[in-house]
C-alpha cells in the first residue's frame, strides 16, 4: 500500500470514522470519503480514493485564476504590442498563437517524461497561459469551455468517444475571418 494511503473504517455502529484527525481543511474531504464509501457499498476506502481526495481544489487556489487571466488577456488584446506580451502574440495572428501553444505543450510533455516536477508545474502554467491566449484569439470564452467540461462530467471517455463515432465524424464550424 502507498505510504500516503488512508483507510476509512466503519465502527460496529455509527458513522464512518477517519483514521486521521479531522481538521477544518479536511472536513470536505472526509465527507467525500464517506460518500465514496457509501456509493461503493463498502466500509473501507483505500489508496486510490485517498489520492482522488488529494486532487480536490484548495479553496484558496482555484480555477477562477483562469477566468481572471482570460479577462487580463482580453483587456490587453488592443494594448501596444511593444508593452504587452499578450498583445504582441495576438497581433501576430492565429497561426503564431497556435504555434506558441504547441511549443509550450511540447515543453510541458518533455518535463513530464523527464520527471521534472517543478519544471512541469512551470511549463503547465505556460501552457495554460497560451491556451487562454488561443481562446481570446478564437473568440472562445472560459464559460464555454467550463460548460463543455460540465457536459462531459460523469461520462466515461470511452463512452463519449463511442457516441461521437456513432454520430459520424465531428464537423467543425468554419470560423469567420475578421
Amino acid at each position: 500500500m502507498a505510504k500516503n494511503s488512508k483507510t476509512i473504517s466503519k465502527p460496529a455502529a455509527g458513522k464512518p470514522k477517519a483514521a486521521t484527525k479531522r481538521t477544518a481543511k479536511n472536513k470536505p474531504a472526509a465527507k467525500l470519503v464517506r460518500a465514496v464509501a457509501k456509493r461503493a457499498r463498502t466500509t473501507k476506502v483505500w489508496t486510490a480514493d485517498a489520492e482522488i481526495l488529494a486532487l480536490l481544489p484548495n479553496p484558496d487556489s482555484n480555477a477562477t485564476v483562469l477566468d481572471r487571466l482570460f479577462a487580463t488577456v482580453t483587456a490587453r488584446r488592443m494594448a501596444d504590442p511593444e508593452l504587452s506580451h499578450s498583445a504582441r502574440l495576438l497581433s501576430r495572428g492565429t497561426a503564431k498563437v497556435a504555434q506558441k501553444f504547441g511549443e509550450e505543450a511540447v515543453e510541458c510533455l518533455i518535463e513530464a517524461v523527464a520527471g521534472n516536477r517543478d519544471a512541469l508545474i512551470s511549463e503547465s502554467a505556460d501552457v495554460l497561459y497560451h491556451l487562454v491566449v488561443m481562446w481570446v484569439d478564437a473568440g472562445v470564452s472560459p464559460d464555454q469551455v467550463w460548460s463543455e467540461l460540465q457536459r462531459r462530467e460523469g461520462i466515461s471517455g470511452i463512452a463519449e468517444k463511442a457516441a461521437r463515432a456513432l454520430a459520424g465524424s465531428v464537423t467543425r464550424p468554419e470560423r469567420s475571418k475578421p
